[in-house]
């Protein structure tokens, strides 16, 4: 099975950091979840988002997440392929070059790589996206299109695979997201 990297970080979306964590672990995959700065046994804290009819999402706190590997021993080669979960996370890890380093490695090996919602975020600020389809939380379209790729506006609940890259709007897509990214694996 695929030994998997995560890279998550405060506020990280719950459903979409705990679900594919646990559902490709149960799938029989193995699963490093890590954060800059931060070490095996350590926690981020999550955030719920939902969708009630509002402007956006609103925002709830959520869990507090156990990383189960240490950032700093990351060697990103060594990994079959990248998970990059939503929430607020991917605003801030878009500014650590060793995150833009890890996610650039994935599209140049060409190795299976999986976005949710702002997890575009990231992904735009390592260059990866130009000439790409990529889904994301409607708000990210912008960043989508400003760094050369096209913005799938699909319904909440669909998923969207380009070449080895899977991403999806927000986590009521999980279903269609994992198996299209677990059919890549």
């Amino acid at each position: 099975m695929a030994k998997i990297l995560m890279i998550t970080g405060d506020f990280t979306e719950d459903y979409e950091t705990m679900v594919p964590f646990q559902t490709l672990l149960a799938c029989d995959h193995s699963v490093d979840a890590v954060c800059p700065g931060r070490k095996a046994g350590d926690t981020v804290k999550t955030a719920i988002h939902d969708f009630e009819g509002d402007q956006t999402y609103s925002e709830k706190p959520g869990h507090n997440f156990a990383l189960n590997a240490d950032f700093d021993a990351v060697d990103a080669a060594g990994y079959d392929a990248l998970v990059v979960p939503g929430g607020r996370a991917p605003e801030y890890l878009r500014m650590n070059p060793e995150v833009l380093a890890m996610v650039r490695h994935f599209f140049d090996a060409g190795k299976p790589v999986a976005a949710i919602c702002h997890g575009a975020q990231l992904l735009a600020a390592a260059g990866v996206l130009k000439g790409r389809t990529c889904s994301a939380y409607p708000a990210c379209a912008y960043e989508v299109t400003a760094s050369g790729g096209t913005f799938a506006d699909i319904a909440v609940t669909e998923a969207v695979t380009d070449g080895n890259l899977v991403t999806a709007p927000a986590w009521p897509a999980h279903p269609a997201w994992l198996k299209q990214f677990m059919a890549l694996l």
